[in-house]
């Protein structure tokens, strides 16, 4: 079994087996996570959020007796963001992925740390956002450059850099006209979870098959762009509505 394969296997056995003991040891619902109303693919993977959150939970319990801030998480989460970027430009895909993992866990430590605390602010949360941003654009330009010698790469890492950035755009638009709106398919989550699926499994799966390097991560990149499409332009017309829905009623009647 080459290298590649084995290894992105036993990630893969890891993280089942971690999933049958936090079901065995009572799978409780994270409430965080159900405060927030946090979802994965629409609520079908709840179950994996609850346990992701499980599994992360002596990292928090760690960073809360050290004193960590959510700002170090933020900024860390930063700087993971511009490693991996560079790991997926010189085709260091699974290092990559190893990276986009870390730099999630950073992703909801600072949330879930300024809770804890009682910091949230509006600055935690701009931050928070803005820097998420930063991560994914360094991510999606890494691999622009990996696929440089692809027909398609190129476009489609573009389109997913682009696709991601409007329904991020999208939210916060109607956010600040008072309208909150986490509707759609392909939110953050699932773009990390598709990433690292890719990445991780781009080597094995192309050295087993016989394809070129990358032909997954291609495929995936795809599935981003005409995901966070859909989900941006989903989004559009929600808010929209919504929008167009408040102002009639707000209308004198003559």
């Amino acid at each position: 079994m080459h290298p590649e394969l084995r290894n992105a296997l036993g990630v893969l056995a890891v993280a089942i087996a971690t999933m049958f003991v936090y079901a065995a040891v009572g799978r409780k619902r994270d409430k965080d996570a159900s405060a927030k109303g946090t979802q994965f693919l629409m609520g079908v993977g709840n179950f994996l959020v609850h346990w992701f959150m499980w599994a992360i939970g002596p990292i928090e319990r760690t960073s809360v007796a050290l004193r960590l801030t959510p700002d170090f998480f933020n900024w860390l989460g930063l700087g993971l963001g511009a490693v991996a970027g560079v790991l997926f430009a010189f085709g260091h895909l699974g290092w990559g992925g190893v990276v986009v993992l870390l730099g999630g866990i950073c992703d909801v430590m600072d949330g879930r740390l300024a809770r804890s605390m009682k910091i949230a602010s509006s600055y935690g949360a701009f931050i928070d956002s803005t820097l998420d941003r930063f991560v994914e654009v360094f991510a999606f330009l890494g691999l622009v450059f990996f696929l440089r010698d692809s027909e398609w790469g190129p476009l489609l890492a573009a389109g997913a850099i682009t696709g991601s950035l409007l329904v991020s755009y999208t939210r916060a638009r109607g956010e600040s006209q008072g309208v909150l709106c986490k509707e759609g398919l392909m939110q953050r989550a699932e773009r990390i979870a598709l990433l690292v699926f890719a990445v991780f499994f781009d080597g094995p799966m192309t050295l087993t098959f016989g394809w070129d390097k990358g032909s997954v991560v291609v495929v995936i990149l795809g599935l981003i762009a005409a995901g966070t499409f859909a989900t941006a332009f989903h989004r559009t017309l929600w808010i929209g509505t919504r929008l167009r829905e408040r102002d009639r009623a707000s209308r004198p009647v003559e």
